[in-house]
């Protein structure tokens, strides 16, 4: 089997960058038996991956992703928020440290102002940093742009429980509760041409409707699985085939409700977990996977329905089980490649690879 569709080394060109349908990965490092950055990097370009998301600026990744052809995301940890937010001078020395000593040999792409800040604002603190990540990105913007950068966007990663509602997709609308967060947010975006990030997972959604015992979503459905079933909006008659376009219209829609039809979308976490709770096993989620790749990496691209055409630069989750995730016995089983190298399932984007050597 080939390493990877061919199709994932086309580029649609946009503006003065790239908009690549290459699939990225997630790169977390929580987990106690994991290779070392170098195997990791040496692992991505066996894999032929496009790009590469980390939960952090790690100096040493950066370095050792020098000169590979992979685009990269770099993170700006949550508690680095509030004091960038405040102050240029901070914002200038995290982009002089993390951005600048790394690019260009290091393709840096993407800069993410912390991580799903808007899923927990029950406090005032949470709150204030909810309210602290567009300034955060606003300063971290300008520092780059006044470096003559044009190539890299910010956005910041938010989870689907930013919803009130996702279903119809048409019906799709934001928390009131972030609402004022929010328009500025996509104004901000939009502006500037970045992305609006989403970590979407059909498995919750799905495992969450068996729970609750409401009308239970299709397995099929969930993991993107051809000529399974159909489901008409019955507000925009759009036909929607899977649970992920569904989704991912909502919030497509939400931000139409809020001014904003035209933000660019991409999906900075998805994937399917392949031990667990019910469904979580490798067949689902090898499926699944190979299901999104299929669809994101197509040529011309597909889109949704509610955005046919359009690229999604996406980002599976993730290439390693991490066994130091807190939560159910799902959270630690994401993972596409086993610390010796070898893939926990294929896929394919690790059809053939082989284990890893010291």
């Amino acid at each position: 089997m080939a390493l990877i569709f061919l199709c994932f080394f086309c580029f649609i060109a946009v503006s003065s960058g790239a908009v690549s349908n290459r699939i990225g990965i997630n790169y977390g490092h929580l987990g106690s038996n994991l290779p070392s950055p170098a195997q990791s990097i040496q692992l991505l370009q066996n894999m032929s991956i496009g790009r590469v998301k980390l939960y952090d600026a790690d100096h040493e990744t950066l370095n050792l992703l020098s000169g590979k052809d992979i685009e990269v995301a770099i993170t700006v940890a949550n508690d680095e928020i509030s004091g960038i937010a405040a102050n240029q001078h901070l914002a200038d020395q995290w982009v002089y440290e993390h951005v600048l000593a790394h690019y260009p040999g290091t393709k840096i792409r993407f800069v993410l102002v912390g991580n799903e800040v808007f899923t927990s604002i029950n406090t005032p603190e949470d709150m204030q940093l909810a309210r602290d990540v567009l300034p955060a990105i606003r300063r971290i913007k300008n520092t780059i742009k006044a470096q003559g950068i044009r190539n890299i966007k910010i956005g910041t990663p938010l989870a689907m429980d930013m919803m009130e509602t996702t279903f119809p997709p048409s019906n799709g609308s934001f928390k009131p509760e972030i609402r004022e967060l929010m328009v500025p947010l996509l104004r901000y975006l939009n502006g500037t041409r970045s992305y609006f990030f989403v970590d979407v997972y059909p498995y919750v959604t799905w495992f969450e409707s068996q729970v609750w015992n409401q009308t239970a979503i299709n397995l099929g459905f969930a993991l993107l699985r051809t000529g399974n079933e159909n489901y008409t909006d019955p507000q925009s008659g759009l036909v929607y085939t899977n649970l992920l376009d569904q989704m991912l219209d909502s919030v497509v829609y939400a931000m139409t409700k809020l001014g904003y039809d035209d933000v660019l979308l991409a999906i900075s976490e998805t994937g399917w977990p392949h031990e667990g709770e019910s469904g979580a096993n490798r067949e689902n989620a090898a499926e699944y996977n190979n299901n999104l790749i299929r669809k994101l990496a197509a040529v011309p691209s597909i889109g949704t329905p509610a955005r046919p055409g359009e690229v999604i630069p996406t980002f599976i989750y993730a290439l390693y089980d991490e066994n130091q995730k807190y939560g159910p016995n799902t959270e630690r089983h994401w993972g596409l490649i086993n610390p010796d190298g070898s893939p926990v399932y294929e896929v394919n984007i690790t059809a053939g690879i082989p284990h890893m050597r010291d």
